[in-house]
């Protein structure tokens, strides 16, 4: 059984950064896909960034890329997802998901497992 755990989150200002982490077990590494999400209060939940589990192909969302890195730490069972130069509206609940099969997707109903998130807040 897979589970995803969210850690990281906080309160920041604006320009500011996070480093967010998703502990996950090993049988993750039978996905596809592995990624981050954000939900807003109010709005629809959003990819942020995605990879493959051999991290030979990494996607960001548009108007995040530059501000946003996704990697992998294998000998801790960990996807990290580093937050630079952080505006108020990136604030949000992120979570960590995980799909079975592969390519990676975009739309968070392709994706089968979720952890609980973890909040992002950033004050200007």
């Amino acid at each position: 059984q897979v589970h995803l755990r969210e850690s990281g989150g906080g309160s920041v200002q604006a320009g500011g950064s996070l480093q967010l982490s998703c502990k996950h077990s090993a049988t993750i590494y039978a996905s596809g896909c592995v990624g981050w999400f954000r939900q807003a209060p109010g709005k629809e939940r959003e990819a942020v960034a995605n990879m493959n589990i051999a991290g030979d192909e990494i996607n960001y969302a548009d108007d995040l890329q530059g501000r946003v890195t996704i990697s992998q730490d294998n000998a801790k069972n960990t996807l990290i997802l580093q937050l630079d130069n952080l505006r108020a509206e990136d604030t949000a609940m992120y979570y960590c998901a995980a799909k079975w099969t592969a390519p990676c997707a975009w739309s968070p109903e392709d994706f089968d497992i979720w952890g609980q998130g973890t909040q992002v807040t950033v004050s200007s």
